[in-house]
């Protein structure tokens, strides 16, 4: 057999292992395809800042950083004095215009109508005494029997009981259809207008104390009795309970083995080998670079997919900015098509 020359042996030598390379390759890619994907990330906990929706004087604050409290709890309170003033005033304001609207509901009293029937008559009776006298200088006018100074103050005495009279039916028709219905609508808009001020200074009273919204844990207190705050100032940093979640990130190349729903393990450092359990909630639509944070050797010119992994057995030991390691089981995945 012919012997191979120096040259054309390193040539097989290097063909024979590219193939190898090859083969070794194939069967990484494939078995890091069909195997167990990992995900690396940080836990995310959602954090509130908690203050009074009022300005006054702290009178006790009833917790401090580290307390754990409850959905409800009872955190800080104001001094409410000032703001019980304001509610008394506005009930009392309400309570007055309330009545006043009853009042004008229900008409005029029935004496005032009365009293104001009794007028009419009166005017009439005077009218018809003044007619009298005028029919009378009226046929001594005719005869040339009285003067004419006479008959004008007839005349005039006569048109003022008439315009009495007028003046008084008047009146009496007033009294009688009770109060028009601009002034009721004037008084109902003054009512409701006092109820909404009332409202409002109940709801000042109210928010004096600051309430846990959620579980969670106190991070940050900022405030001490004694101090004088404005509406809005920061009071506590409060670190919920629930959800928990990680935030993690994936290739492009691994989206179709993480749809939402989907079951994953957790590890942390703390709990190397006791898992988390949770399921992928949400992947992110645009694509972004890898965070320093998590960057790997593989990831660190990649373009990845953010995805947040809800964690359904969370416990205290899972602490914001924790990393994490998330692994799919590839035979429970969703694998993407050749």
């Amino acid at each position: 057999m012919t012997s191979l020359t120096p040259g054309r042996r390193i040539i097989l030598l290097a063909a024979a292992a590219a193939c190898l390379f090859a083969i070794g390759y194939a069967v990484f890619v494939r078995g890091s395809h069909d195997g167990e994907l990992v995900l690396y990330g940080n836990i995310d906990i959602r954090e509130v800042t908690l203050g009074f929706r009022v300005a006054g004087k702290v009178a006790s604050v009833d917790v401090d950083e580290g307390d754990s409290v409850r959905a409800g709890q009872v955190m800080a309170r104001l001094d409410s004095v000032p703001l019980q003033l304001q509610e008394g005033e506005a009930q009392a304001s309400a309570a007055a215009l309330t009545a006043r609207l009853s009042l004008l509901r229900s008409g005029f009293r029935p004496e005032d109508v009365a009293q104001a029937r009794a007028g009419v008559a009166e005017r009439r009776a005077a009218l018809a005494n003044a007619e009298l006298q005028f029919g009378r200088q009226q046929q001594l006018k005719d005869t040339g029997a009285v003067a004419p100074r006479i008959y004008e103050d007839a005349v005039a005495t006569r048109d003022q009981a008439r315009a009495r009279v007028a003046s008084a039916e008047s009146a009496l028709s007033e009294l009688e259809r009770g109060y028009r219905k601009p002034e009721l609508a004037e008084a109902e808009a003054n009512q409701a207008r006092a109820f909404s001020l009332a409202a409002q200074a109940r709801q000042r009273l109210d928010d004096a104390v600051l309430i846990a919204p959620a579980d969670g844990t106190v991070l940050t207190r900022a405030v001490e009795p004694g101090a004088i705050l404005a509406a809005g100032s920061p009071t506590f940093t409060l670190s919920l309970r629930s959800p928990v979640w990680a935030r993690v990130y994936i290739a492009e190349s691994d989206l179709g083995r993480v749809p939402p729903g989907q079951a994953v393990l957790l590890y942390t450092d703390s709990r190397r080998g006791t898992p988390y359990h949770g399921r992928i909630g949400f992947v992110s639509p645009t694509a972004e670079f890898t965070p320093k944070n998590v960057e790997t050797t593989d990831l660190r010119t990649s373009l990845v997919y953010r995805a947040r992994v809800v964690v359904t057995d969370a416990d205290p030991a899972l602490r914001q900015g924790m990393p994490v390691t998330v692994r799919l089981d590839g035979s429970s995945a969703f694998n993407s098509p050749p």
